[in-house]
């Protein structure tokens, strides 16, 4: 007897409810009513880290980058990064589902659960790292405006009502979060006109644009770990645009992905380059976003905190919405906001952990980036080369977890996804380096010492999807009306 999994045992909510009930399931063509141009401001939140800031001065400062190159490494990260997330995107229109639902359809119902649980695994520490900087903006600013100085509960009461308020924000759904990411743009567009004020007047321009050129091979170091961020976001690009109807075009999709995230990587990377000139100590700072707060005038200073505290909430909101779904698939049978919950509890345990004992945050965060790229990465290349002969998505099959599912292929596995996946992991962590990982072909090769690691596993994981001999992609149910147009599959 076929069986389905229940989406969260709840009537939907009406499209304009502030709590959004849909779990994994497909959402209905009749609720698609998204528009592309929304995409811009999610994407825009979705980066609002002043940990850029500090990226940016470690390209002046441990790289050696002046500031045209830090330039070129602004516009080329998020055009690469986020060409992949808007290229992903693209599935969530298709299939009106969850990114990490739709990927069952590429590795079968017990294929998906591998890389599901690396995924779900890694952000963790995303949302850790996310966490832990919400944090100290917040106690950077009850230290300026009230003198209340840093101890072991304050940091936990602060963390604490950092992951409280992430989780009431992403448990509510898509339209709060989208809601917030709009109001978080304009918050952003508002403090870079503050901090390009500050540079202009605060600024020897005469030192930044005297500076030598770095080597090229630290430039491309440079663009891939800033990347990096950007591709943990792919996985989740669907998560965004299952609400989009399936005749929106594919273009604005991948246009306003790279857009939204440019506008911020690009200021947020030469801002970072150039008040290394003058306080170098940016690069290395073990908590980036106190040390900020404190050489900055309290004018901009303030500002700045707050940004910083919006940002990072955002982030860590879009991560656990994500999560919630991510859960779910992995077999948590319980409500999307319930499922969220589980992640925030484990923030806040890691984040403690962190923000008690770490001793170096920017060496953990740089750390984390690279292998976090790598396990993220093994994933997007399969499911890209899936998508180049997937234009649609069984609805039915997508929720049928046993072997009556067309997406049960053998045993539960899609045999070359998983060959796939696994070969582009293994490969891409032998090319990795980072403080706490060094593979063993990390060394004497410009994949490895450039920091490319995550491209590696892209390509190998891609093309051996691409070679080897695939299941027949199963037929829908969808109505003719609900196909794609052929002018806008990509």
């Amino acid at each position: 007897m076929s069986t389905t999994e229940p989406s969260d045992g709840a009537l939907q909510a009406p499209a304009d409810s502030p709590l959004e009930t849909r779990g994994i399931e497909p959402v209905p063509h009749s609720e698609r009513t998204a528009r592309t141009r929304d995409l811009f401001p999610t994407w825009v939140a979705a980066n609002i880290s002043v940990l850029l800031l500090t990226m940016g001065a470690t390209l002046a400062v441990s790289f050696g980058l002046n500031f045209w190159q830090a330039l070129v490494v602004g516009v080329a990260a998020p055009i690469v990064s986020y060409g992949l997330v808007g290229l992903t995107g693209i599935a969530g229109k298709r299939g009106g589902a969850p990114g990490m639902a739709l990927s069952r359809a590429v590795f079968g119902q017990r294929g998906n659960l591998l890389p599901g649980s690396l995924i779900w695994i890694a952000r963790w520490g995303w949302e850790t790292i996310n966490a832990v900087t919400g944090a100290y903006a917040l106690l950077t600013v009850l230290d300026i405006l009230f003198g209340i100085k840093s101890n072991t509960l304050l940091v936990i009461v602060t963390l604490l009502l950092f992951v409280v308020t992430t989780f009431a924000i992403s448990g509510l759904g898509i339209n709060a979060v989208q809601k917030c990411n709009k109001w978080a743009a304009y918050l952003f567009g508002a403090f870079s006109v503050l901090v390009l004020g500050y540079l202009i007047v605060d600024t020897d321009w005469g030192k930044v644009f005297g500076q030598s050129a770095g080597p090229t091979s630290l430039m491309i170091t440079g663009a891939g770990l800033i990347a990096a961020g950007g591709i943990s976001w792919v996985p989740s690009s669907p998560d965004f645009t299952r609400y989009l109807p399936r005749t929106a075009s594919s273009a604005a999709i991948v246009r306003n992905s790279i857009g939204g995230a440019g506008i911020v990587v690009l200021p947020m990377v030469l801002m970072g380059a150039v008040m290394a000139v003058s306080t170098p100590d940016l690069a290395s700072a073990a908590d980036p976003v106190s040390f900020l707060g404190k050489i900055l005038p309290l004018w901009i200073a303030v500002p700045y905190l707050l940004i910083a505290l919006v940002g990072m909430l955002l982030i860590n909101s879009m991560s656990m919405y994500s999560a919630g779904f991510t859960a779910q698939t992995l077999g948590f049978k319980v409500p999307r906001h319930w499922a969220v919950s589980v992640n925030a509890a484990i923030s806040l345990v890691l984040g403690g952990v962190l923000m008690l004992l770490a001793t170096s945050f920017m060496g953990s965060f740089i750390a984390f980036l690279s292998l976090l790229a790598v396990a993220f990465s093994a994933w997007a290349g399969v499911f890209g080369a899936d998508m180049l002969r997937r234009t649609e998505y069984d609805a039915k099959a997508l929720l049928d977890t046993t072997r009556t599912s067309a997406y049960w292929y053998r045993g539960g596995f899609s045999p070359v996804a998983v060959v796939a996946w696994a070969v582009g992991l293994a490969g891409g962590l032998m090319f990795t380096t980072s403080d706490w990982f060094t593979g063993p072909l990390a060394k004497n090769n410009p994949v490895g010492e450039y920091g490319l690691g995550w491209v590696a596993t892209i390509v190998v994981s891609f093309l051996l999807y691409v070679v080897l001999p695939k299941p027949a992609v199963a037929a829908t149910e969808q109505p003719e009306s609900a196909k794609e147009p052929a002018t806008l599959a990509v």
